[in-house]
């Protein structure tokens, strides 16, 4: 995911590099590392002096969550997740300064999530699993709530 250039802990490290580069004239490394951050959107404003950073805190958050949920691919309640995620970095400078922290990552949050659902499994009634049509001796489900779920990644990237 972020193979060349790493994982940056803040949106000014990847200005930073991105002005160096720059300056350098190495546009094809420029274009790469904005490419790994999810930053590819915004290398054409940059060069063309529209910008005047490659990146803000809200827009290496949000590219950095593109690319790994490009990775992660994500589908149905891990979706939801991912887009209160989203949101979260939209109406709070903070979060999005979190979300880009090195060693904060969607996986991550995921497993937090995925952690929590297994030690609050709950068994499912017989009549539920008769009415469901599912012929099996046991079934248990543990999946948090939204609230619980909003809780749980406030503070997986809040922590410190």
């Amino acid at each position: 995911m972020f193979d060349q250039f790493g994982e940056f802990d803040s949106y000014k490290e990847i200005n930073i590099l991105a002005e160096n580069l720059f300056n350098e004239g190495d546009l094809d490394s420029l274009q790469t590392m904005a490419k790994e951050n999810g930053l590819s959107g915004e290398v054409e404003a940059y060069l063309a002096g529209k910008l005047p950073e490659l990146c803000d805190p809200l827009t290496a958050a949000l590219g950095k969550l593109e690319v790994e949920c490009l990775e992660l691919k994500p589908q149905e309640i891990m979706k939801d997740w991912v887009e209160y995620i989203r949101g979260q970095c939209l109406e709070n400078d903070r979060m999005a300064l979190q979300v880009r922290r090195k060693g904060k990552s969607l996986q991550g949050c995921i497993a937090l999530l995925l952690k929590w659902s297994f030690r609050h499994q709950q068994s499912i009634k017989k009549e539920i699993l008769k009415a469901a049509g599912v012929n099996v001796g046991k079934v248990s489900l543990g999946i948090p709530g939204m609230g619980t779920a909003k809780r749980l990644i406030r503070d997986y990237y809040k922590e410190e």
